[in-house]
């Protein structure tokens, strides 16, 4: 199995708001890397808050799903066999695979650096 966590992201357009919204609804702050990106959790979910711009917001609205993998290039070849096109980057939180859904929903696959 490629996938060992999960995540549902939210661009956010406040980080410090948002945060403390979460929290007030009883999920616990996991990680936070400035205003970059934050993790929240609670039993069996992790939310990923991100911030919002008018670049980044989606056919799925305002929320992406992440699967969280430790083989970036197996993941690419799963990809490759099912016929699901993929574009792929690397940034400072590590290498990310993104795609969609039949529904456009955003969905993607990271190898993280932490």
């Amino acid at each position: 199995m490629l996938i060992i966590d999960s995540n549902v992201t939210i661009m956010t357009k406040d980080m410090n708001n948002s945060i403390s919204f979460y929290t007030s609804l009883g999920f616990e702050l996991k990680n936070r890397w400035g205003n970059h990106y934050a993790q929240l959790i609670a039993p069996g979910l992790t939310i990923g808050l991100h911030p919002a711009n008018e670049n980044n917001f989606s056919g799925s609205g305002n929320i992406s799903i992440g699967f969280t993998t430790d083989d970036i290039d197996a993941t690419k070849a799963m990809l490759d066999k099912l016929s699901i096109s993929f574009q792929s980057r690397e940034e400072e939180g590590g290498k990310f695979l993104h795609f969609t859904d039949p529904d456009n929903m955003q969905l993607y696959f990271i190898k993280p650096k932490w």
